[in-house]
């Protein structure tokens, strides 16, 4: 016979042997003492904190719940829904002008010039050339123009806010020396 084939055979009958039926009953004990000597540590809970009860003192306060403080916060809210009406109708009462349908931030200063006395600022909206005068509007925030300077325009805006309440800020917008 030839060597490599008896190798070859030696060797599988040394590796099938090894997988036969082994006596594993020392492993399964271990297993047994050690599940049997270890218990669990769990730390007892601490007990439950005691509720002590607060006396209420507020008792000459006036009640959450009373039909007067209901009534003054409805005057208030009702008196703040009339200053912001008073604030927006003017606006909503006049006629739009044309830069009001574009957003502040496409439109662009490009300059500033004096005519008849005045100063007037040049605003680039969409490759056109508007001149805007102190009093005209601009952008859609009803964008009131305040003031006018070599390198800004000043606008009044009223927006509104999260809660729906109407308010006034200030918006500029700025000389661009290199727009196209």
């Amino acid at each position: 016979m030839k060597p490599i084939p008896v190798l070859l055979l030696s060797a599988t009958v040394l590796v099938l042997s090894g997988c036969g039926a082994s006596n594993a009953d020392d492993v399964r004990e271990w297993m047994v003492q050690e599940r049997n000597q270890t218990r669990p540590r769990v730390a007892p809970l601490p007990p439950p904190k005691q509720f002590v009860p607060e006396p209420y003192t507020n008792q000459n306060a006036m009640e959450p719940f009373s039909n007067l403080k209901l009534t003054q916060a409805l005057k208030r809210d009702s008196a703040q829904v009339a200053s912001n009406a008073a604030l927006v109708a003017p606006e909503l009462a006049r006629r739009k002008e044309p830069l009001e349908d574009f957003p502040l931030d496409t439109m662009a200063m490009v300059g500033s010039i004096i005519k008849t006395g005045q100063p007037v600022a040049l605003i680039r909206v969409e490759n056109l050339l508007y001149q805007v005068k102190v009093g005209n509007y601009l952008g859609q925030n009803y964008g009131r123009v305040m003031k006018i300077s070599e390198t800004e325009v000043g606008l009044r805006e009223i927006v509104q806010d999260s809660s729906g309440e109407w308010g006034e800020r200030v918006a500029t917008l700025q000389l661009q020396e290199n727009s196209k």
